[in-house]
C-alpha cells in the first residue's frame, strides 16, 4: 500500500484517513491491533516500526507541519465526523 509521508527525525509520520471519507482506513485499523509493521520505502531497504496515534503536543507539532505541505488540511480533515490520526511509525528496536 502507499501512503503520503514525512521524515520526523528517525520516525514516518503520515494520517490515517481514507480519501477524507468517515471511514479509517483498514491498514490503521490493522495497526491499532498489532502495532508492529515492516515499511518499504522507494530505493531503500526495508524496516521494521512500531505504530502510535500522536497525541498532545506531538500531534499539534506533527498537523502543523503537515499544513506547510497541504494547505487546506484543515478544510479536508473537517470533512470527517472525528479527528484524523496523525500515525507516527517509529524504527523498533
Amino acid at each position: 500500500m502507499i501512503v503520503g509521508y514525512y521524515e520526523d527525525g528517525p520516525n514516518l509520520v503520515t494520517m490515517a484517513m481514507n480519501g477524507w471519507g468517515a471511514a479509517e482506513p483498514a491498514w490503521w485499523l490493522n495497526l491499532q491491533a498489532h502495532p508492529e509493521a515492516r515499511v518499504q520505502l522507494a530505493g531503500r531497504t526495508g524496516h521494521a516500526v512500531v505504530a502510535h496515534a500522536a497525541e498532545g503536543a506531538e500531534r499539534e507539532r506533527l498537523w502543523d507541519r503537515w499544513r506547510l505541505l497541504d494547505t487546506d488540511l484543515d478544510g479536508y480533515a473537517s470533512r470527517r465526523p472525528m479527528q484524523t490520526a496523525v500515525v507516527v511509525l517509529e524504527p523498533a528496536t
